[in-house]
């Protein structure tokens, strides 16, 4: 092998691992710029509603959700309520599942003959899938002096064996139709609201025929809408 062609084969070698480097270079320099590019994701308390997070949860939401008067429908009429604004947990849970729409596949599933009317169940598939989904999460009471049972309180209706921190549930609702108030369940079960119209409505539905369980022997099916 002559000089020139030796000086030739050293100036391709050299070429092509130059070109490696610095095809290397790119390949290091494109994966710095794809790890600068990820920012951190930064997990909040509030993001995703479950049992361990209720409360930052509904602290949050209620910064961004500040109605307080929500809508009832029913075939008999409709019932009008004002959120309590001194009951902040129970009203932001209040107003969250009505913009979810999960009481639009519920029932009043118990009428009590000059007691309450209690709704926010059913046997629908999509009512116990959103029950499931946030996993059946409670709430902390948050009893008031001043908000009693009164007629036409709204209250949160809880589990009464087992339940030493009388935890509400966050589906489930009752309003006092007794002219009388129920007074025995102050401090028993958290009043987060009251009806300011369609009382007329409530006496409709306490007159429909029950079984020996309470249960409507047609169900009573409901939509809540928030107002304002």
């Amino acid at each position: 092998m002559n000089f020139f062609n030796r000086i030739l084969i050293i100036l391709v070698v050299f070429s092509f691992y130059q070109c490696k480097n610095q095809d290397k270079a790119k390949q290091k320099s494109t994966t710095f710029q794809k790890q600068q590019n990820k920012k951190p994701i930064v997990k909040k308390a509030w993001d995703s509603l479950n049992r361990n997070n209720t409360e930052a949860f509904f602290n949050e939401y209620s910064k961004k959700n500040k109605e307080s008067i929500v809508l009832i429908k029913t075939e008999f009429g409709n019932i009008k309520l004002r959120l309590f604004e001194d009951v902040p947990i129970h009203k932001a849970n209040f107003i969250f599942l009505t913009k979810i729409k999960y009481f639009d596949t519920t029932v009043f599933y118990r009428i009590a003959k000059n007691f309450v009317i209690q709704g926010g169940n059913s046997d629908e598939m999509y009512t116990q899938k959103q029950r499931r989904k946030y996993g059946n999460y409670l709430l902390k009471p948050e009893f008031r002096v001043h908000r009693t049972h009164k007629y036409g309180a709204l209250a949160a209706a809880r589990e009464w064996e087992e339940n030493p921190n009388k935890l509400s549930s966050p589906f489930e609702f009752y309003i006092v139709h007794s002219k009388k108030g129920a007074h025995h369940l102050d401090n028993e079960d958290t009043v987060f609201g009251e009806v300011i119209s369609g009382f007329d409505t409530m006496d409709k539905i306490s007159k429909v025929k029950v079984g020996i369980d309470e249960w409507p022997l047609e169900d009573i099916k409901m939509k809540i809408e928030v107002l304002e």
